[in-house]
Parts: C-alpha cells; structure tokens; sequence
C-alpha cells in the first residue's frame, strides 16, 4: 500500500458521535498547534479505518490520525476528512508514517532511525517482527530527536505497514 498520500493530524479526541450512517463514526479531535490555537478538525471512520492495535477510543485520549490528502473533502466547515489509520499516543510520544531506506532514513529525509535492542519492532497485526525494518513503509514511535542534520532517534516502537511486499 501507498501511504506517500497520507496526512498526520495529532490531537485530544473532545467527543465521538455516530455518523450519517449505522456503519460509521464521527471523532471530533482538538488539534495540537505550535501557536496554542484552538482549532478542531472531524474524522470519519468506516469498517476500512485501521485503529493500531484496536485500541477503543475515547473522549480525553491523545492520537494521530492519518488521511489521504488524495481523496475528495465535502466542502464544510469543519472538513470531515476520511480516517485511514489512527493511533493512540502516550504522553509527549510522537509518531511518523513514512518510507525508510536502506539507511533507515525516511523518504522526506526528516528522521533517522537508530535501533538498539529494546526497539520494539512488529507487524501491523502484533506480530513480533525480526528481521531489520529496512526499505519498508513504517510507523514509528518516538519521544526525542537529535538537532543533527537529518534528525536522528532511537524509537520507543516501530511497526511495519508492509513487511512482505
């Protein structure tokens, strides 16, 4: 799968409704902003939308939500965007849905990834992954970056999107 397309949004689930129709769900997330600005964006999720680790979700809790810049937004405010895949995240934990070569580098060349033994790495279905996490689609979780040109971590836990393409 191609995520190239996809647009992180993290923030506060403020609340959760039913959506138009008996097979969706409307998440209403506070967004995290650099400027402290209120802002909110609205996610829906189908039976298509992958929840990491098929966390229950919850008014208070903390996630990244990821969308497809590709597809088609109705034209209201707020937008509704169509959730792809979304995350629960753990206090000042940060995540990144990205490309990584053979150097562990991501595609956009933002992060670089130094793993040591206590790296949690898997499959998308929790599946213990052993094998190095190397030219494959990855969401990786993180807490601290180094000001190195790229930036540089030692991720908390690693999932592989795609391990037998």
């Amino acid at each position: 799968m191609d995520y190239s397309n996809y647009e992180k949004v993290i923030g506060t689930v403020e609340r959760i409704t039913h959506g138009n129709s008996c097979c969706t769900i409307e998440i209403f997330l506070r967004v995290e902003k650099e400027d402290k600005e209120k802002e909110t964006a609205n996610f829906i999720l189908t039976g298509d939308t992958t929840v990491i680790h098929n966390v229950r979700l919850k008014p208070g809790m903390r996630i990244a939500v990821f969308y497809d810049i590709s597809l088609p937004v109705p034209a209201i405010y707020p937008p509704k965007y169509h959730a792809e895949l979304i995350t629960a995240l753990r206090g000042n934990q940060e995540v990144m849905l990205s490309y990584f070569d053979e150097n562990l580098e991501s595609a956009d060349q933002t992060l670089q990834l130094n793993l040591n033994p206590m790296t949690n790495i898997s499959t998308i279905n929790g599946q213990r992954f052993v094998c190095t996490p190397i030219n494959m689609d990855l969401l990786v979780y993180y807490t601290s970056i180094t000001k190195s040109i790229p930036p540089q971590t030692t991720p908390q836990k690693i999932i592989v999107m795609n391990p037998y393409e």
